[in-house]
């Protein structure tokens, strides 16, 4: 019934590609803004066959029964404190260890291994237009969230971009919504304090616990497309494998508002920080779904 005709032979074949060949390539810097950089920061951006972001759609993916996304550690509440700061390109939140001292970490999709939580932080458009950076069933949703892991195989994250299974990006879409039929605490928590740190750099420390799982809201996360690709800020390393989930989750514009009124470094709203699509290349992208057919995303 649904275009899997080609999921076993797939299955069969190792899921690795090549390791980035550029030596120099580094930790995304704050040093730059999407005013004087552009959209796809020309010159500071490695190049190659696997970068991302790019467009997803079921019918252009393999069906595929990988296992489901495995949240370790996201329902314990994370150490305090929990800064928000602004970069001057997005907002960014680092991910401590939870009271028990452990890491939140994930397994599952076409993840081999665990993979530990970095750190979370969002790209959005302007009150013209839509910030997602994903193109999912030809729709670019108002925000994107990236949970960002690191491998445990790797001691830290300068070491973990220079492989090409050395980070596992979560995507996550909100939608404007007028009267969002629910609220989610957590999200709820970081929107309501961006008023905080309006101006480059500015720091604010989250009030209350938050556990990241709080993050995710209700997401129905049984459902997600994958595939190998690039950090989508420079130096934009081939070292990420992407799970994005395939349905947004609802967000008053009050809150989407606070995004847009942040500043980068010279004093400019941050607007439309998402980095421009590129091309496929014949990349294998996988799409996982319930069994029961009436979950079957269609768009």
């Amino acid at each position: 019934m649904y275009p899997n005709i080609f999921n076993k032979l797939f299955l069969l074949l190792p899921l690795a590609y090549r390791p980035p060949t550029n030596d120099d390539d580094r930790l995304p810097n704050a040093d730059w803004n999407f005013v004087e950089n552009g959209a796809d920061w020309e010159g500071t951006c490695a190049t190659g066959l696997r970068q991302a972001p790019i467009k997803l759609s079921v019918d252009s993916s393999l069906i595929a029964p990988l296992p489901r996304i495995l949240f370790e550690n996201y329902d314990e509440k994370l150490n305090s404190p929990l800064t928000l700061i602004n970069k001057g390109y997005t907002v960014k939140m680092a991910i401590p260890a939870t009271r028990n001292g452990r890491k939140p970490f994930i397994t599952g999709g076409l993840l081999k291994g665990k993979y530990v939580a970095d750190g979370v932080h969002f790209h959005w458009g302007s009150p013209e237009s839509r910030g997602a950076e994903h193109l999912i069933e030809r729709t670019r949703h108002d925000v994107e969230m990236h949970i960002v892991h690191r491998n445990l195989r790797y001691k830290d994250m300068a070491e973990a971009i220079h492989h090409a299974d050395g980070i596992a990006v979560l995507g996550i879409m909100f939608k404007i919504v007028k009267n969002p039929a629910r609220v989610y605490p957590g999200l709820k928590k970081i929107f309501t304090a961006l008023p905080n740190i309006v101006e480059y750099h500015g720091e604010t420390e989250l009030l209350g616990p938050l556990t990241l799982g709080q993050l995710l809201g209700d997401l129905n996360t049984h459902h997600f497309y994958t595939y190998k690709g690039s950090l989508t800020t420079p130096g934009c390393n081939e070292a990420v494998i992407w799970t994005v989930f395939a349905r947004p989750l609802p967000i008053p514009l009050s809150d989407i508002h606070n995004l847009w009124q942040l500043q980068d470094s010279n004093g400019n709203p941050i607007r439309n920080n998402y980095r421009e699509l590129q091309p496929r290349n014949n990349r294998h992208v996988f799409y996982r779904a319930n069994k029961d057919v009436n979950d079957f995303y269609l768009g």
